[in-house]
């Protein structure tokens, strides 16, 4: 796979946010944030100045990033907003944009414990500051057969757990998202042994591709993506990819992932895309693109959905069939 830097993917491959974005709706759930970044232009005729104040608030500054995938078409804001699988706002790809507008992301905390030099406790405006928020174009590829082209923002996840400081018994990380049955609908209507859980081995959370994510298209994460910071693993299925992040926890001992626990023979621990290895109710030897032409919709799918260069290495000598 070719690597060049983001700032040689053309413009015409970006598609143009007035098609798509309805900022009325994004406001309801984006508003709240407050200013992170700089402003945007005024586009005559279709933003007033209050739309431009509340506009302002949503952008990230942004430096490009050479772990940027290129020579890939984006999906569209509207399509990476409102066909989501966010369970703690219902099952329905639609449920989590309908229903987490009344999720507030300010002010925000993650606590970061477990095998760790000294606990701590990081508010969103910090962890915004601890580095540069690169944009990274990735494949996002779920588990149920389909998926995206995102440009997120964010930086390695490597830099928040130098940070950290783990003590070398932390073999594993594990992530644990927001559990709020106030704002919630989605944790009545399936049990996922909430909060919701996942985890990676700590060479993989240490991977430079690991990204620890605030946002996409150069604005704060919608709060339907999992707004207001979330995990992006680019070679393994989307559900790896925790949202609403409030606890990040080190531990020796492999941690419980949500999925894996509710059907182990569904959804393994490393879920790494395989499409040698198919779900037992579907294949996996192809995606259907979402927001693609019909001519290319349906696309092969991809070992480590095409970053095998880059991570093949850390399963040297594993059974990918086994450790599914």
């Amino acid at each position: 796979m070719l690597i060049k830097k983001s700032n040689e993917i053309p413009s015409s491959e970006i598609t143009p946010k007035s098609a798509y974005l309805n900022r009325r709706t994004f406001m309801t759930g984006a508003a709240a944030l407050g200013a992170v970044g700089l402003g945007v232009d005024r586009v005559a005729g279709m933003i007033e100045p209050q739309d431009e104040v509340e506009a302002a608030a949503t952008k990230l500054q942004t430096v490009k990033s050479p772990l940027s995938t290129s020579g890939l078409e984006l999906t569209s804001y509207k399509d990476i907003t409102t066909y989501n699988n966010f369970y703690e706002f219902g099952v329905e790809k639609g449920d989590p944009a309908a229903n987490a507008g009344h999720l507030k992301v300010r002010p925000w905390t993650v606590t970061v414990d477990g095998l760790v030099k000294q606990k701590k406790t990081v508010g969103i405006d910090e962890l915004l500051s601890f580095r540069p928020i690169e944009e990274r174009v990735y494949r996002h590829r779920c588990v149920e057969a389909w998926s995206m082209v995102i440009p997120w923002a964010g930086y390695s996840l490597s830099e928040l757990i130098n940070w950290a400081e783990p003590l070398p018994k932390a073999k594993y990380v594990q992530f644990l998202s927001l559990k709020d049955s106030s704002v919630m609908p989605g944790l009545q209507q399936i049990d996922l042994g909430w909060p919701y859980s996942e985890g990676l081995r700590m060479d993989e959370a240490m991977h430079p591709l690991t990204l620890l994510t605030f946002g996409l298209y150069g604005e704060v994460l919608p709060n339907q993506d999992g707004a207001p910071v979330r995990l992006v693993v680019p070679w393994k299925y989307g559900f790896k990819s925790a949202k609403s992040i409030v606890k990040i926890h080190f531990t020796s001992d492999q941690p419980r992932t949500a999925w894996n626990e509710m059907a182990p023979r569904e959804y393994g621990f490393y879920s790494n895309v395989n499409p040698n290895v198919d779900h037992p109710r579907w294949s996996q030897k192809s995606e259907r693109r979402i927001g693609a032409s019909i001519f290319s919709q349906r696309q092969p799918t991809l070992m480590f959905n095409g970053y095998g260069d880059q991570v093949a290495s850390l399963y040297n000598g594993m059974d990918l069939k086994k450790n599914f």
